[in-house]
């Protein structure tokens, strides 16, 4: 548990048309790195955590494992963290409830739930998807310091409905509560304007994909209040483990190794984004 509340510096970096870059970690070494680079906030991502236990992507890990990993990133640096918590580790809204109310107590500063049932990408129906949120907000309104909830709408990005399925779905989780509102990856940045445009709370969007065309200027132009990274930093991690290792196990050259960064430089990083 942080000395300090992190949240209402958390909060405060929600500003429409102003997104702060919510940068996710994996490990301890890569969210101090970061934050020595400058990161006002890290996220967990549930995908790269995963990758590191040798899982794929969503819904094999347990809350106990996410919530220990998240509290070893929140004793790492001062920064405020965010849960990466998929939907909640249990379909019930009590079971939201109870996953807020364990993310205050690991020290996060707030976390997002999806509307997905996982592990199938089948989501929930609106009725209950609205009610889990909503007892997550009610949850977090009882917590003894600020939380910042975010609700997710993942059904476009895993094919299962269309914007105006997102945004009728953001708008409720809004009317319930949440404090920050997210559908990964709409088809244009068109359509996450018209996401923006169409609720009152902040938005967060994914620099993944076709997004990582555009810049941090092109998301505030829009209104998006948070840019998140995904699992996008800790896949180009191991895509430098698969380069690396074509080179020298099929190719029989190490040349791709003078790339890295010094262990001193490393060590050096490691300090400072400590404290």
């Amino acid at each position: 548990m942080p000395k300090h509340d992190p949240a209402p510096a958390f909060r405060a970096l929600h500003q429409r048309g102003n997104p702060f870059v919510l940068m996710n970690a994996w490990d301890v070494g890569s969210a101090r790195i970061m934050a020595a680079m400058g990161a006002q906030a890290i996220g967990t991502t549930s995908s790269g955590y995963g990758f590191t236990q040798g899982l794929p992507d969503m819904g094999h890990l347990t809350r106990d494992q996410h919530l220990d990993h998240a509290a070893d990133i929140v004793a790492a640096t001062p920064l405020p963290v965010s849960g990466d918590f998929e939907n909640g580790f249990g379909d019930a809204p009590e079971d939201v409830a109870e996953t807020i109310r364990l993310a205050c107590e690991a020290g996060l500063a707030g976390c997002s739930i999806e509307d997905t049932m996982l592990p199938s990408a089948t989501p929930y129906d609106f009725a209950l998807a609205v009610d889990r949120i909503r007892a997550g907000a009610d949850a977090a309104r009882n917590l003894p310091r600020d939380f910042v909830l975010v609700a997710r709408a993942d059904g476009i990005m895993n094919g299962q409905y269309d914007v105006s399925e997102a945004i009728k779905r953001l708008q409720a989780f809004d009317a319930a509560g949440a404090d920050c509102l997210y559908a990964p990856l709409p088809a244009s940045m068109d359509d996450l304007k018209l996401i923006c445009d169409s609720v009152s709370k902040p938005v967060n969007g994914l620099a993944a994909g076709a997004y990582t065309k555009y810049n941090r200027a092109d998301f505030a132009n829009i209104g998006v209040a948070r840019i998140s990274l995904g699992s996008a930093l800790s896949r180009v991690t191991h895509q430098a483990i698969v380069d690396c290792s074509q080179s020298i196990l099929h190719d029989g050259g190490f040349a791709s190794l003078s790339s890295g960064a010094s262990g001193g430089d490393i060590d050096v990083l490691l300090a400072k984004g400590s404290v």
